[in-house]
């Protein structure tokens, strides 16, 4: 005799699941093999609703020689709530709570579709609307391109990234949705003091900061002051150095009034590159 099976709860809504990430029940369901630190897939319940998140557990951080250990998490909810400050809403919710496996950063699924935004192309032929990279040469040693739409949603991005210093913008961390918004997600090798910038997106590097670049900017730069409240939030994520390098940054970039270029001591490129 085969039992049927219990019926799933519905959806949650948006306020539900931002309820359900700071106190649902955390379900493992299964684990994202192709992250480098412990990556689990998991339902959250309550409310007779669910809805879908990632869970990183501190405990499944790999340690790295350049970031403190058991500080990724914490560095993953900071570039939330400076995404949050910005107006852009880049990065989906996030929180650092208790799980299965302990404390860890809990943030929501996002259903993603399929829109092309990085890519890889012959050399040379970039595409109308796309902006270039830089050149390289596949496993044959024919001449290709990286490439990346010229899109504002990745500019925002981009933006950010430099704020928060991130050291792996990969193109398979941008997370297109059928809204039409756009997601960057871990973020977990953030806002360290020395100059980490690694990411696909340079296709407006030395370019001028537009308008609401500038304003978005400024109000940063003012909430990451002493008295701010963002600064007292990443205060409590983020070492106090590393909440002044932000600020640092947030202000030199405003008064460079250009979207910065990729140096010469750090590799500007992460690997892989999707």
């Amino acid at each position: 005799m085969t039992l049927p099976l219990p019926e799933a709860p519905p959806p949650a809504d948006e306020a539900q699941a931002r309820r359900l990430l700071h106190g649902g029940d955390l379900v493992v369901e299964g684990r994202l093999v192709a992250a480098s630190n412990t990556t689990l897939y998991c339902r959250l319940l309550g409310e007779g609703v669910e809805t879908a998140c990632v869970y990183k557990p501190v405990s499944g951080e790999r340690p790295l020689w350049d970031f403190p250990e058991g500080t990724l998490a914490g560095r993953e909810v900071a570039a939330y709530a400076l995404s949050e400050a910005s107006g852009w809403g880049v990065v989906p919710h996030t929180v650092l709570r208790d799980g299965p496996f302990g404390p860890g950063m809990v943030q929501l699924w996002v259903t993603t579709i399929e829109e092309p935004l990085v890519d890889v192309v012959h050399g040379g032929r970039v595409p109308l609307g796309w902006l270039h990279v830089l050149d390289a040469a596949d496993e044959r040693g024919r001449p290709v391109s990286l490439v990346h739409r010229d899109d504002a949603r990745l500019r925002r991005t981009a933006v950010l990234d430099v704020v928060i210093n991130n050291a792996d913008r990969k193109g398979g961390h941008l997370l297109p949705t059928a809204t039409g918004q756009l997601h960057g997600v871990d973020h977990g090798v953030s806002f360290h003091v020395e100059p980490k910038l690694r990411t696909v997106l340079w296709g407006w590097a030395g370019r001028r900061l537009e308008g609401e670049e500038r304003t978005v900017l400024g109000r940063l730069a003012d909430d990451l002051g002493p008295r701010g409240e963002l600064a007292g939030m990443l205060d409590r994520l983020l070492h106090p150095a590393e909440v002044r390098a932000t600020r640092h940054r947030a202000t030199a970039l405003l008064a460079q009034d250009r979207l910065p270029a990729p140096g010469e001591h750090w590799p500007s490129i992460p690997w892989p590159a999707f």
